[in-house]
């Protein structure tokens, strides 16, 4: 009878396997064949979900599945190489992004002007190899392995200077390779400040193609004099120069014009006005928090009054005593000689 019953129950799972396509539901699913989504208004059956949740959620979505497919075979249908293909229509739902829409990347200094003159690249597709006839092989155009096959040709360096006999020409090559590796990763970063709308920060006296305003080069001008020991005291200045305005304020140690007098008596209290909200509204701390004035208890004397023959007689601190004796004569200094 367990053989019978397991081959029934068998046969009900191949029967609800194969369920028919057409699906009943209570309220009927939206769909947007554009973007290839079904919504499914209808209630969930809590128990069965909680008893068998794995089996109800594969029903539930065979069901919206077919739901799709029937409304998909609605729509005109063309045949494309033995394959069957349906037009769909424009998405109406608006599906939310995970990311931000990817921006284009801004142009570079180089691109830039090349686009404005329209400048275009004439290079051609190269070959990863190359033959080099010195060493007799096939040598990468790019890569470690060609600095490596360039140790290779370069092992002896020819000097024709007497001056640079004792210079290290390796050394001399390697610093030079090192200073423009430096000077391209600088206008690397230039160009992504650049992009980015931030200010680079004045570094040195940079050429003048940085100082698209005179304000800006007489700043740099005032850095440079100002930035030695004695704040440019000692400095000689270009004729008809002057200091930059404002730039005293960012210059530690730089005179500062002093402050005209008030005309009259309101533009004083206006000054006093805004000096006083300047300082509310400020994040500095003027006055300390914790800050109480000490509080100083007089010393006490003790005093005594004594009667004696001659009246009253006030004492007040003990007078020290003397050591009672006990001189060291090792240091004992020069004196009068007793005799």
């Amino acid at each position: 009878m367990d053989i019978v019953q397991s081959i029934l129950e068998n046969e009900t799972e191949e029967k609800d396997s194969r369920k028919s396509i057409d699906v009943h539901k209570d309220v009927e699913v939206e769909t947007d064949l554009g973007s290839l989504l079904a919504l499914d208004y209808n209630t969930l059956n809590i128990k069965t979900l909680k008893s068998e949740q794995e089996k109800y959620l594969t029903s539930l979505t065979r069901d919206n599945v077919q739901i799709l497919i029937n409304k998909i075979w609605e729509l005109p249908i063309d045949r494309v190489e033995e394959t069957i293909v349906a037009k769909l229509p424009k998405p109406q739902y608006v599906l939310p992004r995970a990311r931000q829409i990817p921006k284009p990347k801004p142009l570079t200094k180089w691109q830039q002007y090349a686009k404005d003159k329209g400048i275009t690249s004439k290079k051609k597709k190269k070959s990863k190899l190359k033959w080099d006839d010195e060493l007799q092989k096939w040598i990468p155009t790019f890569g470690y392995k060609r600095n490596k096959a360039e140790e290779q040709k370069e092992w002896l360096v020819e000097v024709n200077n007497d001056n640079k006999v004792m210079e290290d020409a390796f050394a001399t090559a390697k610093a030079a390779k090192e200073e423009r590796r430096s000077k391209n990763e600088l206008q690397r970063l230039r160009n992504i400040a650049k992009s980015k709308n931030i200010k680079v920060p004045r570094v040195g006296l940079p050429t003048k193609e940085y100082f698209p305003d005179s304000q800006q080069l007489s700043q740099a001008i005032t850095v440079a004099r100002t930035s030695t020991a004695s704040v440019g005291k000692f400095q000689n200045r270009l004729p008809k120069e002057k200091d930059a305005k404002g730039i005293a304020k960012e210059v530690p140690g730089m005179k500062r014009k002093a402050e005209a007098p008030p005309r009259n008596l309101q533009d004083e209290k206006k000054r006093n006005k805004d000096l006083a909200d300047s300082i509310l509204t400020s994040n500095k701390k003027v006055f300390r928090e914790d800050f109480s004035t000490p509080k100083l208890k007089p010393a006490k004397t003790s005093t005594k009054v004594k009667k004696g023959k001659r009246g009253v007689k006030q004492t007040g601190v003990k007078k020290p005593k003397a050591g009672k004796g006990k001189r060291d004569m090792r240091l004992k200094m020069g004196g009068r000689k007793r005799r």
